[in-house]
């Protein structure tokens, strides 16, 4: 398969054998208009030009691309930048995608989003931009996360959302997804604002382009900065949102290494992980098909992260169509090597990343000690760790 004529998805929402839409009925014709909907609006100057200004009025684009030196020169070997999704407004890559849809639903005439969340910061991003729509906002959550992300629950509730508990299942991200879809089909005047590049189509397409301009900004900067492309382009990988934000712009770039840090949670050879690209098979879930972690009898199987984003026994499709290329490599890290990597970029850098980037960070400073001085690793910080230190302090640090 020739990475220049990379073309996806096709017009059925399928990546290869991965994507697609299987969903009841009520679903399908709403989902139809959605698709409509988004192609009509991509294509669209007027629509293009209201998601820039917001972008950069709003949200604080572009995210500035920071060369970690202390860290660099702690770890050894190769350079380390640091794309700052950190520093957008909400503190994540979230926004990104939040803004592209709220247009996408005030174009449909939606009066309340729904949405679920793991970590909170998708959810944070939806309660932010319903308010600045004026429009209802229900987030479903599990009630695991629930406890290990209380200051992204206060957020949510302070900007005018609800915040619903998930209690079924696992009570993680997986179970909140199923309950959030279960309450778009019954309010049709909703609007389902998926936060990952996950699920039916078109979710999978429309987040991974608004995303997608974390990846352009940064080649921008790193052509800017360094005269030429990195070798590495290093991110965590749950559903694969900001995996494929900063992945896209590089995928027909050959010479440059697409690393996906997997959550091998307390490890590999344990049950306890979320290795979906490393461990999963083909399957569906929640209407789409991905490499899905199953038990022996092919069911879906629990997932486990200490990152509560990362936490999902799937992956998005396109995450898994470009590692059945060998274009994607995934990576397992432990919780253990991610905590190390959230307290070290703190000591070293004065910045302290989301448990689930600091996956990336791990992955990223492993492979530094790897290479050479002139090689170059750049990885997406896709949010900032504030959420994350009562949960490290109470129930990881030193426990792993």
């Amino acid at each position: 398969m020739k990475i220049q004529k990379y073309n996806y998805p096709d017009k059925d929402g399928f990546f290869g054998e991965y994507g697609g839409r299987v969903v009841p009925p009520q679903l399908e014709d709403r989902l139809m208009k959605l698709t409509d909907t988004y192609l009509r609006l991509k294509n669209s100057r007027v629509f293009q030009t209201k998601l820039d200004k917001l972008y950069r009025e709003y949200a604080g684009r572009p995210s500035g691309l920071y060369l970690a030196s202390n860290l660099t020169k702690e770890v050894g070997g190769a350079k380390i930048y640091l794309k700052r999704e950190d520093l957008n407004h909400t503190g994540a890559h979230k926004i990104n995608n939040t803004l592209g849809q709220m247009l996408v639903a005030q174009e449909l005439g939606a009066n309340k989003l729904i949405a679920e969340t793991g970590a909170g910061q998708h959810g944070v991003a939806t309660a932010t931009v319903a308010a600045l729509a004026g429009m209802q906002c229900d987030i479903y959550m599990g009630a695991r996360d629930i406890a290990n992300q209380k200051m992204n629950v206060y957020r949510m509730e302070l900007l005018g959302a609800k915040v619903i508990p998930v209690s079924c299942g696992q009570g993680t991200l997986k179970d909140a997804v199923d309950e959030a879809l279960a309450h778009y089909v019954a309010e049709p005047e909703s609007y389902y604002m998926l936060g990952s590049a996950v699920g039916p189509h078109p979710y999978p397409l429309m987040v991974r382009d608004f995303q997608a301009i974390i990846g352009r900004e940064a080649k921008r900067q790193m052509l800017e900065r360094e005269g030429r492309l990195p070798d590495y382009a290093v991110a965590c990988v749950g559903g694969g949102s900001n995996a494929l934000g900063l992945f896209t712009a590089f995928v027909r770039d050959q010479g440059v290494t697409l690393l996906a840090a997997e959550p091998a949670g307390q490890g590999v050879n344990t049950r306890r992980h979320g290795l979906s690209l490393a461990q999963g098979k083909k399957g569906l879930i929640h209407g789409f098909n991905c490499l899905v972690l199953q038990d022996e009898k092919g069911q879906i199987a629990e997932s486990y992260s200490a990152a509560s984003g990362l936490d999902y026994p799937g992956v998005g499709p396109e995450c898994c169509l470009l590692k059945d290329m060998g274009r994607l490599t995934p990576m397992a890290i432990t919780d253990k090597s991610a905590v190390i990597a959230f307290e070290q970029l703190a000591r070293t850098e004065g910045i302290i990343p989301a448990l689930e980037s600091a996956h990336a960070l791990a992955a990223a400073v492993q492979l530094a000690k790897t290479l050479s001085e002139d090689k170059i690793i750049l990885v997406n910080l896709s949010g900032r760790g504030d959420k994350d230190v009562e949960n490290v302090i109470n129930n990881l640090r030193g426990n792993q």
